[in-house]
C-alpha cells in the first residue's frame, strides 16, 4: 500500500504511471479531483481541465500537475486547446431535473455537449497520440443512469447512455492498438453536483431534502450510504494499471446493487 500525502488515505499499490500523461476533465472538485490526486499519487502528470480556472489551479498546485480552464461545451475553443495525454478521465459533468415537457431543449442540448461530444472530442484529439505511444486509457465516469434511467433527467440519462455506446466504440478501435477504453457507473457519489440534485428533487417531489437521500437516492442501491470519491479514484487508477489490460468495452457498476434489480 501506499499513503497518498495529499489526502493522508492509503491506496491500493501496483499502479505506477510514472512517465505518463493524464488529463481529468471536471478536475476541480468531487470524482474529477479525487482521480485527479489518485494519479498523481500513481506517478502521472495530471493536466486538471474545468470550467472553474481557479478550482483547476488549486487542485493542480496541490499535486504538482497543470490547470486548464475551458469550457467543455464550446466546441471551437476545445479543439484548440491541443489536448495530448495517455491517459483520459472523462468526469465533466452535470445535472438538471425536470420532467420532460417542461426540460428546456437549450439546457437538453448543453448537457449533451458537455458529457457527450467533449468526451469524443478530447478523445479524438488524444488518440492518434496514444497509437503512436502503443498505450492508452480511457476512463468514462458514467453513471448507474448510463445503465438505468430515473424520471426527470431525459438529458443526464441520454448523455450518460450515450457515453456508453461512445466508450465501446473507442474500445472496439483502440484495443488492438494498446488503447482500453471503460465506463465506470456509480450510484450516488457524494459530490456538490449530487448536493446541487438533492435541493432539485426536494423541490420538484415536494418532499425534504432528507427524505430526497432516503426515498429517491437510496431507494434502488443495497448498500444504504453514497458512494465517496475516493472510491472511484480507486477504480479509476486501477483501469490504468498493467494488470487491468484486458479489461476493454467494460461498464463496472459501483452503485451497491442498484443495477442488480
Amino acid at each position: 500500500m501506499t499513503r497518498d500525502a495529499a489526502t493522508g488515505s492509503r491506496a491500493a499499490s501496483g499502479v505506477d504511471l510514472s512517465d505518463r500523461r493524464a488529463l481529468v476533465t471536471g478536475g476541480a472538485s468531487g470524482i474529477g479531483r479525487a482521480c485527479a490526486r489518485r494519479l498523481a499519487v500513481a506517478g502521472a502528470e495530471v493536466t486538471v481541465l474545468d470550467l472553474d480556472g481557479e478550482g483547476a489551479s488549486r487542485v493542480a498546485s496541490e499535486i504538482g500537475g497543470r490547470a486548464v480552464q475551458a469550457d467543455l461545451a464550446d466546441a471551437d475553443a476545445l479543439d484548440t486547446l491541443g489536448l495530448d495525454a495517455d491517459v483520459v478521465v472523462n468526469n465533466a459533468g452535470l445535472q438538471h431535473v425536470a420532467p420532460l415537457e417542461e426540460f428546456p431543449p437549450e439546457r437538453f442540448s448543453y448537457l449533451l455537449r458537455v458529457m457527450l461530444e467533449a468526451p469524443f472530442r478530447v478523445v479524438r484529439a488524444c488518440l492518434p497520440g496514444m497509437y503512436a505511444r502503443g498505450y492508452g486509457r480511457v476512463v468514462n465516469l458514467s453513471s448507474v443512469h448510463g445503465l438505468r434511467a430515473s424520471p426527470y433527467k431525459a438529458a443526464y440519462v441520454a448523455a450518460k447512455h450515450g457515453l456508453e455506446g461512445l466508450s465501446k466504440v473507442v474500445a472496439l478501435e483502440g484495443g488492438p492498438r494498446g488503447v482500453t477504453s471503460n465506463c465506470i457507473c456509480p450510484a450516488y457519489v457524494r459530490t456538490p453536483l449530487v448536493e446541487s440534485q438533492i435541493a432539485d428533487q426536494a423541490r420538484i417531489h415536494g418532499i425534504s431534502e432528507d427524505e430526497v437521500v432516503e426515498r429517491i437516492m437510496l431507494t434502488e442501491p443495497a448498500i444504504k450510504r453514497l458512494v465517496e470519491p475516493e472510491e472511484v479514484a480507486e477504480l479509476v487508477a486501477y483501469l490504468c494499471s498493467a494488470e487491468a489490460s484486458f479489461i476493454n468495452g467494460a461498464s463496472l457498476t459501483m452503485d451497491g446493487g442498484w443495477s442488480a434489480r
